[in-house]
């Protein structure tokens, strides 16, 4: 099929480049021209803003792809822009996020069925948005495919963690420094390795049970923050990691510039059944977590990337809270 990527160059998108031509699809990515990929030669450009409407029609009758798939949707209005520029091509599938559910869900694991009100960010609001764009569009405009990954990782991208993306954590864990983890560590969460994410969009190009269908394409391995810690650490032959849990209140009050991506996401115990891109989508997890920390971190190395581990004020956080617990438990003795 003639399948045009919007946005071909970003953590997924580069592998769903990469396996959609090892597939024999026809590729054309569309982007800004501003980030530099290493992607097949049998890749075609086009250079779009995709917040050029205009520029969006131009490049949907020039390149008249089969099937678009979308990785850089964020907003209805953007889904509308896109609805009206490919009415026409046969499938679009629009990479969404499990972001649109409210959390805590109600069920675990939760399905594609899960309540989405109210929103739990702005972003996943604006993201649910626009899926509601591309289904009301299903069977009009063009067959509709939503896969939602959830935490994806791989080489081009950091390891996350408490307190963010700061590639800095990787050396505090080489370096046997405290690590701060909210709560008391026993919360749930779910990387994927980003090339197990990339295969389940792909098999969704052309495939007939896909349409008018959402997916999840999560983790089905699924740590403790405390094992997602202890893992990251031998991965990287690293000393068992000294954690120093703090309260996540406590955390988002401390630090509120540090703490977003705890305040939306990190902070629920959340797990996804994956039960429909297995049927479907023949998804399944070949990359373990320890395998990919280990290829994403000599990713960071030979581009220099990881910052020194006291790049951040961790141990500010880590002294003033001991300094408190103590104080705490001392009160009552």
């Amino acid at each position: 099929m003639d399948v045009l990527l919007i946005g071909g160059t970003g953590l997924i998108s580069t592998a769903i480049t990469r396996q959609l031509v090892d597939a024999g699809h026809d590729v054309t990515i569309a982007t800004r021209g501003e980030t530099d990929a290493d992607l097949p030669a049998a890749v075609e450009y086009v250079t779009c803003d995709r917040n050029d409407a205009a520029r969006l029609r131009t490049v949907a009758e020039a390149v008249a792809p089969d099937c678009v798939v979308d990785m850089v949707c964020f907003d209805p209005e953007q889904a509308r822009e896109a609805v009206a520029a490919f009415a026409g091509v046969d499938q679009y599938v629009f990479c969404s996020t499990v972001d649109v559910y409210h959390r805590p869900t109600a069920s675990v694991p939760s399905t594609e069925d899960a309540a989405r009100e109210p929103g739990v960010s702005e972003y996943g609001r604006n993201k649910a948005a626009a899926e509601d764009v591309f289904f009301d569009a299903h069977g009009d405009a063009f067959a509709t495919t939503v896969i939602r990954p959830w935490s994806t990782y791989g080489e081009g991208g950091p390891v996350l963690h408490t307190l963010g993306t700061g590639t800095y954590y990787v050396d505090r864990i080489r370096e046997g420094k405290p690590i701060v983890v909210h709560g008391d560590g026993t919360s749930l969460w779910g990387p994927c390795h980003r090339d197990d994410v990339a295969r389940a969009f792909v098999a969704a190009v052309g495939n007939e049970a896909a349409r008018g269908e959402a997916y999840h394409v999560t983790s089905e391995s699924v740590l403790t923050w405390n094992q997602y810690h202890e893992t990251v650490a031998r991965a990287l032959d690293a000393p068992a990691p000294d954690l120093v849990h703090i309260p996540t209140d406590a955390l988002t009050e401390a630090v509120p510039d540090r703490t977003g991506m705890l305040r939306d996401h990190f902070q629920y115990s959340t797990v996804f059944d994956n039960a429909k891109a297995r049927r479907d989508l023949d998804f399944e997890q070949t990359v373990s977590f320890e395998d990919g920390v280990r290829r994403t971190v000599a990713w960071l190395d030979e581009h220099d990337e990881i910052e020194p581990w006291d790049s951040e004020n961790d141990d500010r956080l880590v002294s003033t809270w001991r300094d408190a617990t103590a104080g705490f438990t001392a009160a009552f003795e």
